[in-house]
C-alpha cells in the first residue's frame, strides 16, 4: 500500500485535489503552475512552506503584558463601589472580546490569502485536534499563543507537539490542569490526552488516567508572566505505573510513554488522513500509514510527504468526496473566486451560523466534521452565503447574532457597525476572459474548471445553458447570478 502515483498521470484535475485538501483551493492559475511543477515538484511547493517567506504582522497585543494584567486587578480591587468594579470589569471584558474578534480576522485573513496554504490548513487541523475553547480560556493572548504553537509546529514531531500542546498556557486552562496539586490530582488533561488526543477510547485503564494525573502534577502556569512553569513543590515525586512503565513518573515521561504505544501512531495517522482523505482509513491502510510515520521517527513532514504522493489519495474514492468544513467552504470559495475576504465580523457570523466558530469549538472533542457539515438549515444558508460573496451584498441578520459578545460592544452598537460594512462581491475581470464574457457556452466551461476543477452533468450544464440563453441581453449580473446557481449545487459543497 501508500505506492507512488504513476507520475505520468498527473494532470490539472490532480493538482486541483491536491491544492483544495493540502489548502483551501485556489483558482486555475495557481492549479495551473502546480500542474506544471509535476507531482513531487506540487508536493514540495506546498509542504516545505519554511522556504516561503510570510511576512503576517502578529497582532499589536499578541505578547505577554504583565503590566496591563496587574492594572485591570488593581482596578478591580480598588473600586471604591459595587458600580465601579462592574465598569472596569465591563472595560475588560470589551477589550477582550475586541481582541478576539481581531483574532478571528487575522487568522482567517491568513487562510484566505496568506503564502502557505498547507501550514494554515494544519494549523486548522491541530486546532480542531486540540479543541480548545476561547468560551473558557477568556485570554485572547493564550489563545493567539497556541495558534502560533500549532503554526511553528505544524509538520514537526508527533511527540514534540504533544508535550508543547501539553504544556500550553490555553491547554493548561482549558483542561484544569494548573489547577492539579499532588494533594488532589486533576485528571482532566491525564484522561482527554489518552482519550481524545492521542490513543483513543480503550487503549487504556482508570489506573493509567490516575497514575497519569500524578506524574503530571507540578505542571502549572505562570499567571504572572504567562507562561509554562514546573513547580516540583507541588509534584507528587512518588512511585508510579503507567501504561507499563513504573518509576518517579513526571509529564515528559507521559508524553513519552503515550507515544511509544504503537496505538499512538495509528490515532494520529488516521485522524490525519480522515482529515486529508475524506473518510476512516480502513485498518490495513492505516496501519501501512502508522508505519511510515513510526519508521520517520514520528516526523510529521516526511509522512505527509508520502501520504500527498501514494495512489489511495488520488483514487476515485478519496477525490471529490469530501464534504467541505464551513471554513473550507468560506476561504475556498474566496480563493477561487479571487474576491475579499468578508469583513471580520461577517465571516465569524457565516462561520458561527454554518456550525465551526472558530477559537470556539462546541466540546472538547472538536467538530464532528463529515456529513454533519449539512444540514436543511446549513445547506440553505451556504446558499444565502454564496449569493452575498458573489454579489456582495451583507447576508441578513438573524436573532442572536449580535450578542453582547460581538466585537465587546453591545448587540445595537454592533449592529449598527453591521450595516456600515463593505462586501467587495466578485470581480468578473479576474474570473473571465473578455472574449469569455460573450459566449454563454464558454462562460459555463470556464465557470465550472473554476469552480468544481471538473464538468457538472448533462442535466447541469443544461440547466446553466438554458438560464444564460433566456437573457436575451445578457450582462454581467446575469454571470453573477450563474456563480451563484454553481455554488447553490451539492456538487460545490464536496471538494
Amino acid at each position: 500500500m501508500l505506492k507512488p502515483l504513476d507520475k505520468d498521470k498527473w494532470n490539472y484535475a490532480l493538482a486541483a485535489h491536491l491544492l483544495n485538501r493540502a489548502g483551501f483551493g485556489g483558482p486555475p492559475q495557481q492549479i495551473d503552475k502546480l500542474t506544471e511543477l509535476g507531482m513531487d515538484g506540487a508536493i514540495s511547493s506546498l509542504l516545505d512552506y519554511e522556504k516561503i517567506p510570510d511576512a503576517t504582522h502578529n497582532p499589536d497585543w499578541a505578547h505577554p503584558n504583565p503590566d496591563e494584567l496587574k492594572q485591570y486587578r488593581d482596578a478591580i480591587k480598588n473600586a471604591a463601589t459595587p458600580e465601579a468594579k462592574r465598569l472596569a470589569q465591563q472595560e475588560e471584558n470589551k477589550v477582550r472580546q475586541k481582541r478576539f474578534l481581531e483574532l478571528r480576522g487575522w487568522w482567517l485573513q491568513r487562510m484566505a490569502s496568506g503564502p502557505r496554504p498547507l501550514q494554515e490548513k494544519m494549523v486548522l487541523f491541530w486546532h480542531g485536534h486540540f479543541a480548545t475553547s476561547a468560551e473558557k480560556v477568556q485570554n485572547p493572548y493564550y489563545m493567539w499563543r497556541q495558534n502560533e504553537l500549532f503554526r511553528r509546529l505544524a509538520t514537526a514531531n508527533w511527540q514534540l507537539l504533544l508535550l508543547e500542546a501539553g504544556k500550553d498556557p490555553a491547554m493548561l486552562v482549558w483542561l484544569d490542569q494548573a489547577q492539579s496539586r499532588k494533594e488532589h490530582p486533576n485528571e482532566n488533561f491525564a484522561r482527554e490526552v489518552m482519550e481524545l488526543f492521542a490513543l483513543g477510547e480503550g487503549h487504556y485503564t482508570e489506573h493509567d488516567i490516575t497514575e497519569g494525573a500524578r506524574a503530571l502534577t507540578g505542571w502549572s502556569l505562570d499567571g504572572e508572566n504567562q507562561q509554562f512553569v514546573y513547580r516540583p513543590r507541588i509534584h507528587d515525586d512518588g512511585m508510579k505505573t503507567y501504561l507499563g512503565r513504573t518509576g518517579d513518573l513526571n509529564g515528559d515521561d507521559v508524553i513519552a510513554t503515550i507515544v511509544a504505544q504503537p496505538q499512538a501512531a495509528k490515532f494520529i495517522t488516521a485522524k490525519l488522513w480522515n482529515y486529508f482523505g475524506g473518510s476512516v482509513p480502513n485498518d490495513a491502510l492505516n496501519n501501512a500509514l502508522a508505519e511510515v510515520l513510526r519508521a520517520n521517527g514520528n516526523n510529521l513532514k516526511p509522512f505527509l510527504r508520502i501520504l500527498f504522493s501514494s495512489q489511495e489519495f488520488y483514487s476515485d474514492e478519496v477525490v471529490r468526496n469530501q464534504v467541505k468544513s464551513p471554513v473550507q467552504w468560506l476561504i475556498g470559495s474566496v480563493r477561487m473566486l479571487e474576491c475579499e475576504l468578508p469583513p471580520t465580523l461577517v465571516s465569524w457570523g457565516m462561520l458561527r451560523q454554518l456550525g465551526q466558530d472558530i477559537f470556539a469549538p462546541p466540546n472538547v472533542k472538536g467538530w464532528d466534521g463529515g456529513v454533519t457539515w449539512i444540514t436543511t438549515n446549513t445547506l440553505l444558508t451556504r446558499y444565502n452565503d454564496a449569493q452575498s460573496l458573489v454579489e456582495g451584498t451583507l447576508p441578513p441578520l438573524k436573532a442572536g447574532d449580535f450578542s453582547k459578545k460581538a466585537g465587546g460592544q453591545g448587540g445595537g452598537k454592533v449592529e449598527k457597525l453591521y450595516q456600515r460594512l463593505h462586501m467587495g462581491g466578485v470581480n468578473l475581470d479576474k474570473i473571465l476572459l473578455p472574449e469569455e464574457r460573450t459566449d454563454k457556452t464558454a462562460i459555463v466551461v470556464a465557470l465550472q474548471q473554476r469552480l468544481f476543477q471538473t464538468t457538472l452533468s448533462m442535466n447541469q450544464q443544461q440547466t446553466l445553458q438554458e438560464f444564460l440563453d433566456s437573457k436575451t441581453k445578457m450582462n454581467d449580473g446575469d454571470i453573477i447570478q450563474t456563480i451563484r446557481l454553481m455554488m447553490s449545487t451539492p456538487e460545490y459543497q464536496v471538494t
